[in-house]
């Protein structure tokens, strides 16, 4: 058993036994360093943003201080749902091991696998041209080059 992952799975077990989320733990692990950790709340905090993965994304950036965790490994007991994946190349995570799949997650009552099969796009393109102008300010402010 890995040692990170045993860290996953309690943390998912101490979540699921508070009644706040899901049996869902992540690890962030840098240079052989936990630097951070969490556990499905989103029961807990009533938003559904609150995945295992993305507290521990959290954690790790409070305790660090920064967004940017290049360099680290996540541990995480299934496999990440698209909103994770994407906070995790965020987060610039270089690696991530799961434990679980999302058949494992679809047959305990999580419904992850719509997130990959749905193609409904519940979007359309609004006043461009004024965010367009906030883009350019936000670039006139930050010094940011635009390529």
């Amino acid at each position: 058993m890995n040692k990170y992952m045993q860290i996953a799975i309690d943390e998912a077990r101490r979540g699921i036994r508070a009644g706040d989320g899901g049996p869902f733990g992540s690890v962030i692990v840098k240079n052989g360093v936990v630097i951070g950790k969490g556990h499905n709340e989103v029961v807990k905090q009533k938003d559904p943003t609150c995945h295992g993965e993305v507290m521990a994304i959290r954690d790790a950036c409070t305790k660090l201080g920064t967004f940017d965790l290049s360099g680290s490994v996540l541990y995480t007991t299934a496999q990440p749902c698209p909103m994770c994946r994407g906070a995790i190349l965020w987060a610039n995570i270089r690696k991530v091991y799961y434990g679980c799949t999302i058949s494992d997650t679809d047959k305990i009552g999580f419904r992850d696998a719509v997130f990959y099969t749905n193609t409904e796009e519940a979007s359309e393109e609004l006043d461009r041209k004024e965010c367009l102008e906030l883009f350019r300010e936000y670039v006139q402010i930050t010094d940011k080059v635009i390529y």
